[in-house]
């Protein structure tokens, strides 16, 4: 199977909302039903602790040769220790995900909003530690990196030159439509409001967009980012798109109208083969 123009996931393989409606899966099984509808998932559940080696283990064996997961570094490399001594987390990290071999697509790296240009040589020396023959993708929130000034463009060099790909986190419209039900107010707090830079750096760049409850709202910023995304493939490059809500439980249909707008566009398609249980995603 040829590579695809583009993979596309959510930033979780389960929740209680999708099953009887969404995803073709079961309980007994939630990776296995959703690789039948995304090439990719967003792990964040790295930044948190290592999953066991027979947890990794079973999740390749549980998807598909052309799946991709993409994982999150452990905060307490990137948070606790601001990349400093880190060697141990880092080797353990590589050697455990390893273990999913080619089914490993995207290692990305996310740093606090103090992480400033003043750091800037820590994360130089911290990419050139980097394993090489992984996909990387680091995701910056300190203010002055969004500024297209020369923090920022001393950044964007620092990633080009090492191959690595600059992450966006588009949360615009869900700042711009604050609603006040629960969770939207619980989004709002953890997530960060900054500006768009969509700069790619290397290869795969990599976006996590984030919608209102009311997804109606997000048609033009999707829009922007179907063209977005059709502009990188046109140049040779593979993005990596992930899509949110604000307690994911609509994601999957937020993923399924970028696709439907990624379709018409240039009739690009994400995934050859999706079986969900209202008769298909895309």
């Amino acid at each position: 199977m040829s590579d695809p123009d583009y993979y596309i996931g959510l930033p979780q393989w389960n929740h209680p909302a999708w099953h009887e409606h969404l995803l073709a899966s079961d309980d007994s099984n939630p990776l296995k039903g959703y690789a039948g509808s995304f090439n990719s998932v967003e792990g964040n559940t790295t930044f948190y602790g290592l999953p066991s080696t027979d947890a990794v283990t079973r999740w390749r064996h549980e998807t598909g040769r052309d799946f991709r997961f993409c994982f999150k570094f452990p905060s307490e490399l990137s948070h606790q220790n601001g990349l400093a001594h880190s060697d141990e987390i880092l080797l353990a990290f590589i050697r455990r995900l390893s273990l999913l071999e080619e089914r490993l697509g995207m290692l990305w790296l996310q740093l606090s909003a103090a992480f400033g240009p003043a750091q800037l040589e820590q994360l130089a020396q911290f990419l050139m530690q980097l394993p090489a023959g992984f996909r990387y993708a680091v995701e910056v929130r300190h203010p002055a990196f969004f500024e297209r000034g020369d923090a920022d463009k001393r950044l964007t060099d620092l990633l080009a030159q090492a191959g690595v790909n600059r992450l966006s986190f588009d949360t615009r419209v869900l700042f711009r439509h604050p609603a006040d039900d629960r969770l939207t107010r619980e989004a709002l707090k953890a997530k960060p409001r900054l500006p768009l830079r969509p700069v790619a750096t290397a290869g795969n760049p990599m976006l996590r967009f984030i919608a209102p409850l009311d997804m109606s709202l997000a048609e033009e910023a999707l829009d922007y980012w179907a063209g977005r995304a059709a502009k990188w493939i046109g140049e040779g490059r593979t993005p990596w798109l992930f899509f949110h809500t604000p307690d994911n439980a609509q994601a999957p249909l937020l993923a399924q109208r970028f696709a439907e707008k990624m379709s018409a566009f240039r009739g690009f398609k994400p995934w050859p083969e999706v079986s969900l249980a209202q008769g298909g995603l895309f």
